[in-house]
């Protein structure tokens, strides 16, 4: 079988992405995938690249591997005119299609799996999205709360996950719990034996204040939520060690030491993946009956069309997703 790409939102670098992505499938070794509509898009976007670009419209997903050698396959009618960096109404119809089909094939199993391209929230909110974000979108479209599923980002150096994502810093303290971090915790090991192959996974754990707290100095966060939590996960057999100090956690020597830490707040989690691994950051939903990647970036508005976008980060999700999927397969 196949890969199932969505779009993206048509006015970003998705598309482009996309088409890098197929003309390097030899030399990247990219397992064979399919987008889901946007073939004038695509078209239109690689002519802008100035590449020679063969699409082939397919009707089912069992023609992608056959086709994938020579052209580009797409699935699905629906289009939008290519505006880069001039997001719209009719793109963010567009890419909502694209995202809820790419992902209905993933869940009925005509796709090995789903990767998905940026997405321009504020517009798609104006077409009914109603979620955050892509992550959310997929746990209600598979039937699970918001709290089921984990946010990991992945690169050749690091894995982290962010404990709380989008909330202002001030207000992290509060969602914080013994509960969250060890409901995660058992999802980030769960998935890492599953879809990473690691069969005693090790995560680190980070503190919430400097220095992790240096015993209640500088707040009693460690010793109040995130020890008991670390205490209940090894207490399970689960390799969990911490809290760490964050500001040392992501020197070489450390990470040699984990597959992956979990963070107490965003930045926390995404400043060292993006210091580290910006072109190769993979974001991976974890928890999922399927599987779900996405390159880490946003649409980036103000290249797109301008042939300055990399298209390393959508190859990588399109290469960790193939992986993940053949885990999968052969567990």
């Amino acid at each position: 079988m196949a890969l199932a790409v969505s779009l993206g939102d048509p006015a970003g670098i998705g598309p482009e992405c996309i088409v890098e992505a197929w003309t390097k499938r030899n030399e990247e070794q990219l397992p064979p995938f399919f987008v889901v509509h946007g073939a004038d898009v695509l078209a239109a976007a690689a002519a802008a690249l100035g590449k020679s670009l063969a699409i082939r419209r397919i009707d089912d997903p069992g023609e992608c591997e056959t086709v994938f050698a020579t052209a580009l396959p797409v699935l699905g009618s629906q289009d939008a005119p290519y505006r880069p960096g001039q997001p719209d109404r009719t793109g963010a119809d567009l890419a909502l299609a694209s995202l809820t089909d790419a992902t209905a094939h993933a869940r009925a199993g005509t796709a090995d799996g789903v990767v998905t391209c940026p997405i321009a929230k504020a517009q798609l909110a104006e077409v009914g999205f109603t979620q955050p974000g892509q992550t959310e979108f997929l746990a209600d479209q598979c039937g699970l709360t918001h709290e089921d599923v984990v946010m990991m980002l992945a690169g050749p150096s690091l894995r982290t996950v962010p404990l709380t994502i989008h909330v202002a810093l001030a207000d992290v303290p509060r969602h914080l719990s013994s509960d969250l971090i060890v409901r995660r915790a058992r999802i980030v090991a769960a998935a890492l034996q599953r879809d990473f192959g690691l069969a005693e996974p090790r995560i680190a754990m980070t503190g919430l204040n400097p220095h992790a707290g240096e015993q209640g100095r500088f707040g009693d966060e460690e010793a109040r939520i995130i020890i008991p939590a670390i205490e209940r996960l090894q207490n399970e057999g689960i390799t969990v060690t911490g809290p760490h100090p964050a500001d040392a956690l992501f020197a070489p020597h450390e990470r040699a030491g984990y597959d992956a830490a979990l963070c107490m707040y965003h930045d926390q989690a995404l400043i060292p993946i993006k210091a580290l691994d910006f072109d190769s950051g993979v974001n991976v939903t974890l928890g999922l009956p399927i599987v779900r990647t996405s390159p880490d970036h946003g649409t980036a508005f103000g290249i797109a069309g301008k042939r300055v976008a990399r298209a390393f980060a959508t190859i990588a999700a399109i290469r960790m997703a193939g992986e993940c999927a053949a885990r999968r397969s052969a567990a």
